[in-house]
């Protein structure tokens, strides 16, 4: 019995590893234009499907400076994001159909399982490393500029 349990704990411990570390998500450019005028550059992971918006940034222990994840939604809801199993403090950027950012919900509590919920309905959220909104001056106001927007 023994043979066939530690082959399968390790098994299962491997895929548990991988499936947390798993990056299934394609990359793309996307600029922040604030309400001044200054532009900024970031790199993101795209979370189109539920599987994708469901693992979002979990077990992650790092994100690059800019860097981040766009969770994109068809159409445009009312969003409730979370902070379960997310290790790295965020700050969760709500954005309208148009790229326009509607709400700014910052350094979220890692691990906290308190719903971040849109003022709204919103395409996407936006998750940066927590303090990037304050430092970068990014509210209401300022757009998004990506191709997943009019």
């Amino acid at each position: 019995m023994a043979r066939i349990l530690l082959p399968l704990l390790l098994l299962l411990t491997a895929w548990s590893g991988a499936h947390a570390q798993s990056t299934g998500f394609e990359r793309s450019a996307l600029i922040i234009e604030t309400a001044d005028g200054k532009q900024h550059r970031f790199s993101v992971e795209l979370a189109v499907t539920p599987q994708q918006q469901a693992q979002g940034l979990m077990y992650r222990e790092r994100l690059e400076t800019e860097a981040g994840m766009l969770f994109l939604y068809e159409p445009p809801q009312e969003i409730a994001m979370w902070m379960k199993n997310t290790v790295i403090p965020l700050d969760m950027i709500f954005v309208d159909e148009s790229g326009a950012v509607t709400g700014v919900a910052e350094r979220t509590i890692p691990f906290s399982t308190q719903t971040i919920e849109s003022p709204g309905l919103a395409r996407a959220v936006l998750e940066l490393n927590a303090g990037t909104a304050e430092r970068l001056n990014i509210a209401p106001g300022a757009r998004l500029i990506h191709q997943a927007f009019r």
